[in-house]
């Protein structure tokens, strides 16, 4: 059976810069390519380019949909195979959905467009398939606006749109990165449920390895645009063949290996109290408001020196508190007590000079730098702000420590990786030796070799200038790694708080028992053909100038 997706010696440049270098492979009718690897590694690219939708490069090879030469095909026929016969979920739905019109009108206007079909006719298609993909109520929810969608039904909305035209090819890119765990097994749960029906065939990209061994059948591992291993999910997992990707598999954290020893904090006075701490939101046109209790009277404590996770979905009010905790919101009621201080109830003024103790790093470092500003002065505006001496001097001697080659001090955030960012934010966030360190999501977007590396970085840095943390995360596999304490939040409250290793191997809770139920496993899912034997090299083709096979063991 010839295959619906055939890709021969392809290669992106933009300008100077080769992204993707001679990769190979072929796709049947529903089967399922996982594409994984390194920020940078090629693998949004390699995507594109399956729609021709990388503007501004040069893309040769060959990528072969049914009987169409994506590369030869002109515009109008373009047109007519995207979302037709290959169609694409992109990372961030939000984004990707247009804010101004509803749901169900957006996947609408994707069908009229294709298929001529009548305004009722393209309505009522919107409505089948956002059913399909499990959204309750269709019928109303496709009258909703895409701010009024969690993120995973956000998620399912694309998922819906990209299947209105029933494609052969599914390209979905990153598709569960920002969801937490039990969404993100919804959305996998789907993929597999929408291949088996309907014979759609898939292509996953993904930097979570987990994600991969529960929806593929054959992974890909791209390193600097190469294909450095190609075959079976169970084969590349168990018996990787390429230095490459050892080291990938190494870096992935276990929700089942505990944390390695490290002595706990010693017993003393709380650095940080918060007592029935409650945030409420004001929801509603004006004449129907209502409160919405974000965070629904909490209280804990955390010691100096220590690490508390905090876990929990979408929605249980972790970032919340992330922010309340900082003063970044102001807090409806309750006490935050901090070094003597109740900084819930501290006028602004007051507050100000405490927060050189109390800093924040951000999930979104790209969002939460100045593009305008170099990295060096975004390092040093705190300290000139609060009077430091030579805040230049200082704001180099912090890049240097986080790994950052100051050479680039005068560079803007565009110019550095996703994990670059990350250590930008971390230097800023520690150029006034704060005492509590809140850290919102920080890895979530990061490839699992650049997530290891900026986590042992903190720990190091935790040790070095004797930080506390806050560690909020929807990753439970980080969360154990890094936590001495872990607290779980669900609608605003927290619903049981330990020791890391009670809350994994010993769960109270029945939502904590779902959390770690829903974790992705590296074992990957059974298949008929789960014992096929690994690809042979000639799955990626190379020039003579080019190296490097798909089998390479590097």
């Amino acid at each position: 059976m010839s295959p619906v997706l055939r890709v021969r010696d392809l290669r992106v440049r933009f300008g100077g810069f080769q992204a993707v270098r001679g990769v190979s492979f072929d796709l049947a009718a529903g089967r399922a390519l996982g594409v994984v690897g390194e920020s940078g590694s090629g693998k949004s690219t390699l995507a594109m380019s399956l729609l021709r939708l990388n503007d501004g490069a040069e893309v040769t090879g060959e990528i072969v949909v049914g009987e169409t030469d994506v590369l030869a095909a002109p515009e109008p026929e373009l047109r007519r195979l995207r979302g037709g016969r290959i169609a694409m979920v992109f990372q961030d739905p939000l984004s990707s959905l247009d804010p101004y019109l509803r749901v169900g009108d957006q996947i609408a206007e994707v069908y009229r467009v294709h298929t001529g079909a009548t305004r009722k006719a393209a309505r009522a298609k919107a409505v089948a398939v956002l059913d399909r993909v499990g959204i309750p109520d269709a019928a109303r929810r496709a009258r909703a606006y895409p701010h009024e969608f969690s993120g995973g039904m956000r998620q399912r909305a694309l998922i819906a749109m990209a299947l209105a035209l029933e494609p052969r090819i599914l390209v979905a890119d990153e598709p569960t990165t920002a969801l937490d765990v039990t969404v993100q097994a919804q959305i996998l749960a789907l993929l597999n449920e929408l291949r088996t029906e309907t014979g759609m065939a898939l292509v996953l990209v993904s930097h979570d390895f987990g994600v991969i061994a529960g929806c593929a059948d054959e992974v890909l591992v791209l390193h600097e645009g190469r294909a450095v291993e190609h075959g079976p999910v169970s084969g590349v997992l168990h018996e990787p063949q390429a230095r490459h990707t050892r080291e990938l598999l190494a870096a992935v954290p276990r929700i089942d290996t505990p944390r390695p020893h490290r002595p706990a904090p010693p017993l003393a006075e709380p650095l940080l109290r918060v007592t029935d701490l409650r945030r409420d939101f004001v929801l509603g046109p004006p004449l129907r408001r209502r409160n919405i209790p974000a965070v629904d009277g909490v209280t804990f404590d955390v010691r100096r020196g220590e690490t508390l996770g905090v876990v929990g979905e979408s929605g249980s009010g972790k970032s919340t508190l992330a922010r309340l905790v900082v003063r970044l919101l102001e807090p409806t009621s309750g006490g935050i007590a901090f070094g003597g201080h109740d900084l819930a109830a501290m006028p602004e003024r007051r507050l100000r000079p405490l927060r050189r103790d109390l800093q924040m790093i951000f999930q979104d470092p790209g969002a939460s730098l100045n593009p305008r500003r170099t990295v060096g002065e975004s390092v040093a505006e705190p300290l000139r702000v609060h009077g430091e001496a030579a805040p230049e001097k200082a704001a180099r001697a912090l890049m240097a420590r986080v790994g950052l080659d100051t050479a680039r001090y005068d560079g803007h955030p565009h110019e550095f990786s996703g994990g670059q960012r990350q250590r930008i934010g971390i230097a800023r966030a520690l150029a006034l030796r704060p005492h509590l360190l809140v850290c919102d999501e920080p890895v979530t977007s990061l490839d699992v070799s650049t997530q290891a590396r900026v986590l042992e970085l903190l720990a190091d840095l935790q040790t070095e200038f004797d930080l506390t943390l806050i560690f909020v995360s929807h990753d439970l596999a980080v969360v154990r790694q890094v936590s001495d304490r872990v607290a779980v939040m669900r609608d605003g409250r927290i619903v049981e708080l330990a020791d890391t290793d009670a809350v994994f191997d010993a769960p109270k809770h029945p939502y904590t028992r779902e959390l770690l139920a829903a974790v992705p496993s590296l074992e990957p899912m059974p298949t008929p053909n789960s014992n096929a034997s690994r690809s042979p090299s000639t799955d990626t083709y190379c020039h003579p100038d080019d190296p490097a096979g798909s089998r390479s063991a590097e």
